[in-house]
């Protein structure tokens, strides 16, 4: 509900709304609701620091508690021109990609492409108040109040989005093959995708039999953009280019496209 407090499963927080001290009743605008209780979501705690700054809790990995580096989260009930800081300070691997300028993502109601929040407000160093662990932090500006605003490591990629894409390959193309390998833990489907024309149409036979190339992507759940390159990878491979369809004829494609479903539906690294 609007002003529910609870959280949501796994350990994310579910409409989570931040108060100022001694406020009590119905949540005002301005007082932020906190929500990564979706498929990727990824928010563990939130801690309001002063009238504008809150500490950002990623929760941790499962069953690796160490493990923490992804977040994915909305923010809604905001004011007009609300300015506002966000420290993420729990990031587990302080050798990653900020160091290098890297910074999160936002999008919202009204701008539904993702953007990168610009370098100038992003700031990543040892924080003295954080026991001189990383902390990622970035200022912001909330413009529209009746936005819901998401804020994400790097683009999401989701379960659901990625078996919608093999359905629609598989209803383009009748030389995809799909079949699933496995059940995860939670009972989600790992799947293979094959893609290749049969032998015959490039005049191979058992002496000379087609090439095999394996690709598995997510791997790690974290790592978004090898789903965005492996849904590329089988698009081209479909297609009617001319090297696609060379391709086809001398190679057999064993495609894993996510061999750790559990991991990505849950928001993990």
């Amino acid at each position: 509900s609007e002003d529910s407090d609870a959280e949501g499963g796994l350990g994310n927080v579910s409409r989570l709304i931040i108060r100022p001290p001694g406020h009590s009743g119905k949540a005002k605008k301005g007082h932020l609701c906190f929500d990564a209780a979706f498929e990727t979501g990824n928010l563990g705690r939130v801690d309001l620091i002063s009238e504008y700054e809150y500490d950002i809790f990623i929760r941790p990995d499962t069953c690796s508690p160490r493990l923490r580096l992804w977040f994915n989260f909305t923010v809604d009930n905001v004011r007009a021109d609300q300015r506002v800081i966000f420290n993420i300070v729990n990031c587990s691997n302080s050798r990653n990609l900020f160091k290098d300028g890297m910074t999160p993502l936002v999008k919202s109601t009204s701008r539904p492409k993702w953007q990168r929040i610009p370098r100038k407000h992003v700031f990543y160093y040892k924080s003295a108040q954080h026991q001189n662990h990383h902390v990622l932090t970035f200022a912001f500006n909330f413009d529209r109040e009746e936005d819901v605003y998401q804020f994400a490591l790097t683009y999401p990629y989701s379960y659901t989005r990625y078996l919608g894409h093999l359905d629609n390959l598989c209803a383009k193309c009748s030389s995809v093959k799909r079949e699933t390998l496995a059940s995860s833990v939670q009972k989600r489907k790992v799947e293979l995708v094959t893609i290749g024309a049969p032998s015959s149409s490039a005049g191979l036979d058992d002496q000379n039999p087609k090439k095999v190339v394996a690709v598995l992507s997510r791997v790690h759940p974290g790592e978004s953009p090898s789903s965005f390159v492996c849904q590329g990878l089988m698009d081209f491979l479909i297609s009617g280019h001319p090297i696609a369809q060379v391709l086809r004829d001398y190679v057999d494609f064993k495609i894993i496209p996510m061999l750790n479903p559990d991991g990505v539906f849950l928001g993990n690294y």
